[in-house]
């Protein structure tokens, strides 16, 4: 695909001033809540394609969740885009100032595989709210749902405001060569360096949303319970495939040995007595990172406790 001229359109759609009043954006975000509430089925059913994710934690953590960041566009819009008085100084009296937001052009979206829908429509409402175009580029390790979104978006919105591109690593390069005004990126470290050298090259601002650590401490006067209950959920769920998943529990040696019990409860609770089979727990994306997984945990002692689910 010929991306130089994609660019090109959405530039010259863009310096058009097609996209600048806030009724615009306001009609677009609208048009995208529709686009959701309309085909929620089908995103559920591609989510479960990919991740086997079960249906309430595709409608919780990523339909919903756009959903309610719409709305609140939508309700803070204009209060964003009206100019801000500010303050005169003695070089510039007796001019009268303002601070203005002004949108930086056209966007590049670039999402990961893990809340495939969540992570590419939360940065493309706040490239609609802020007046810019968009090209999205999902995650090519959830095709049924990058497949959805290029159906949906580039059928429901002019290609050149908002279009939809798809492919692996190769496409994502030659995107990264183009003229963007801005980058947004979410995913690992390792590929946020590359996204950000290649666009430094290019002084083109650039968002990266990557990894980190989320340890939970657990201290002896912890209700115990309430905290392995609340640790494996936020763990397990999307088969703890969550940038602010709880990767590791500091848990006090007096309550150590009940923490593990509850979360081993906590579980069977969840997905039973066999996970494996539980239409509730979602799944690992691939076997690469199965194999990536399973690797981690080879010769470990898991959570020092020797748990048997």
């Amino acid at each position: 695909m010929e991306y130089y001229q994609l660019i090109e359109d959405q530039k010259t759609f863009f310096e058009e001033g097609h996209t600048r009043s806030t009724s615009f954006r306001k009609e677009q975000l609208g048009t995208l809540k529709k686009l959701l509430k309309e085909n929620t089925d089908d995103i559920s059913e591609a989510l479960y394609k990919d991740l086997r994710k079960p249906e309430m934690e595709a409608i919780s953590a990523e339909v919903m969740t756009v959903k309610d960041e719409i709305d609140h566009h939508l309700k803070k819009i204009y209060g964003w885009a009206k100019p801000k008085s500010a303050s005169a100084n003695f070089l510039s009296l007796p001019s009268k100032n303002e601070v203005r937001r002004e949108p930086y052009g056209v966007t590049l979206i670039i999402g990961a595989w893990n809340y495939p829908l969540h992570l590419v429509l939360m940065p493309l409402i706040g490239a609609i709210s802020g007046g810019n175009c968009a090209v999205v580029k999902p995650s090519e390790l959830a095709p049924a749902t990058s497949s959805l979104l290029r159906r949906l978006i580039n059928n429901t919105f002019d290609r050149r405001y908002i279009s939809v591109v798809e492919g692996g690593v190769e496409v994502n390069q030659e995107l990264l060569e183009q003229r963007f005004d801005k980058i947004f990126f979410t995913g690992s470290t390792r590929v946020g360096k590359i996204v950000m050298k290649k666009a430094a090259e290019q002084l083109i601002p650039v968002t990266l949303e990557l990894g980190g650590k989320s340890p939970a401490v657990v201290h002896k006067d912890a209700d115990v319970k309430t905290a392995a209950r609340r640790i494996t959920w936020g763990k397990f769920m999307n088969a703890g495939q969550t940038c602010i998943a709880p990767d590791f529990a500091y848990v006090h040696e007096d309550v150590r040995d009940q923490f593990l019990m509850e979360v081993k409860k906590s579980i069977r609770k969840f997905y039973g007595r066999k996970p494996h089979k539980s239409k509730d727990l979602a799944r690992i994306v691939n076997d690469k990172h199965v194999e990536r997984l399973s690797g981690l945990m080879e010769g470990l002692n898991i959570l020092h406790g020797g748990i048997s689910f």
